[in-house]
């Protein structure tokens, strides 16, 4: 950027107070967005009002950003900004900040994606102010914000992958909200279905094939596995449909779960042994069975060294504090996907609360305005860990080392 390592220095401190100032200048707004959010609830795929408050977030307040709405999905969306920089011929870095929006059946943001929303926004609003005017930065630079619908439910970011939607993001960043640091873990849903035949209960009981009895087995079974399984995996569920009255034999069940494991290739020995179980109890029973996987299988994120580091120097200045040794936290995110594709950093924040994600002790946390000095710090740390990679050539090379590195790790 400038000849000499001190005036390098000196010009991205610079930046970096710029991000600063210009997150702390919108901080009423910031919150006016995600208040807003949190205040409308609505569930995946359905995000509506969401994407259009974003879209205007980006469109109206701030009309240099060209705004994409039902982008690729019906509610998402594609802000972008740039590119700046005045080096001839060289490609385009293209950083991503990303949103998600989508709540939770009736205990609506009950895992603080408002928040995640607020700080994709404030995060590229930041280190476009950083860029703007600039002109020693090594490449020109391009701000793309995607608005991602639908994580709790389907993963949407998988479809967004499979669209196109990320084909020239060459970085990636957004942030959740938790208790403390964390990682998350691969998870893929499953829907058992179990077809029996319906009789009076009191009658001719014998004329009834119980899918109910079925349902209760897989239930179960899968208990019983659980003794057996690894220390990290998960395996857990309900009954969704278990007939229609006492005095009926049920037809017709349903289950639903849920299957997670540190890594992706452990998926398939944990799926093997849970559709033992499922199909176990149709044997029992003489019911049929139907076992189906209508959501993306969630991937870990994959790590990378270097912008975790810059991450924890940056949030270090700001007064975060991270634990020394970050615990697993049993969740999965669509995000680990976009992390085999893109470079990229999903840290989670604390939001001064003790709650749980998922209770509605948490959802009054994330509309609560304590919340809004670590959300908007965090938005800072991820802007200026974008100011020193889009600053440095050797810090971009290493973060692309790192995510070919830790690919080649994970495939072995």
């Amino acid at each position: 950027m400038l000849h000499s390592p001190t005036g390098h220095m000196d010009k991205l401190q610079q930046m970096k107070n710029t991000v600063q100032l210009c997150i702390d200048s919108r901080k009423d707004q910031l919150h006016s967005l995600s208040r807003d959010i949190w205040s409308h609830p609505e569930l995946s795929g359905k995000e509506t009002y969401a994407h259009d408050r974003l879209v205007r977030f980006f469109s109206e307040e701030d009309p240099t950003w060209t705004v994409l709405s039902h982008y690729k999905l019906p509610t998402a969306f594609c802000a972008s900004w740039g590119p700046v920089g005045d080096v001839d011929g060289d490609p385009v870095l293209n950083v991503g900040f990303l949103c998600e929006y989508d709540a939770l059946p009736g205990i609506g943001h009950a895992c603080g994606h408002n928040l995640i929303a607020e700080v994709g926004a404030a995060a590229a609003v930041g280190l476009k102010a950083a860029l703007e005017n600039q002109t020693g930065v090594p490449a020109p630079v391009k701000i793309t914000v995607l608005g991602t619908p639908a994580e709790e439910d389907i993963g949407a970011k998988i479809d967004l992958l499979k669209a196109g939607a990320f084909n020239d993001v060459d970085l990636v960043f957004m942030a959740h909200p938790a208790q403390q640091d964390a990682s998350f873990l691969p998870c893929v849903a499953v829907s058992v279905k179990y077809y029996g035949k319906a009789s009076h209960a009191a009658a001719y009981p014998w004329e009834g094939v119980n899918a109910l009895d079925a349902a209760v087995l897989a239930y179960n079974n899968i208990s019983v596995l659980r003794q057996q399984l690894q220390p990290e995996w998960r395996l857990h569920g309900i009954i969704t449909h278990g007939g229609e009255r006492p005095n009926i034999i049920p037809a017709y069940s349903e289950l639903q779960f849920y299957l997670r494991t540190p890594l992706v290739k452990d998926l398939c020995d944990l799926r093997a042994k849970a559709e033992a179980c499922f199909r176990a109890a149709a044997v029992a029973t003489g019911c049929k069975v139907e076992i189906t996987y209508p959501c993306h299988a969630c991937y870990n994120i994959l790590p990378n060294a270097t912008l975790e580091t810059l991450y924890k120097n940056n949030g270090k200045s700001l007064g975060i504090e991270f634990p020394e040794q970050p615990a697993n936290f049993s969740g999965s995110t669509d995000f680990g996907n976009v992390s085999f594709i893109v470079p990229g950093i999903h840290p989670f924040f604390y939001i001064c609360t003790n709650a749980l994600n998922h209770t509605e002790e948490y959802t009054e946390a994330a509309g609560a305005e304590k919340a809004q000095l670590y959300t908007l710090r965090t938005a800072k740390a991820l802007a200026m860990t974008a100011v020193d990679v889009v600053c440095s050539p050797d810090l971009l090379s290493q973060v692309r080392e790192d995510f070919s590195l830790a690919k080649l790790k994970m495939e072995k």
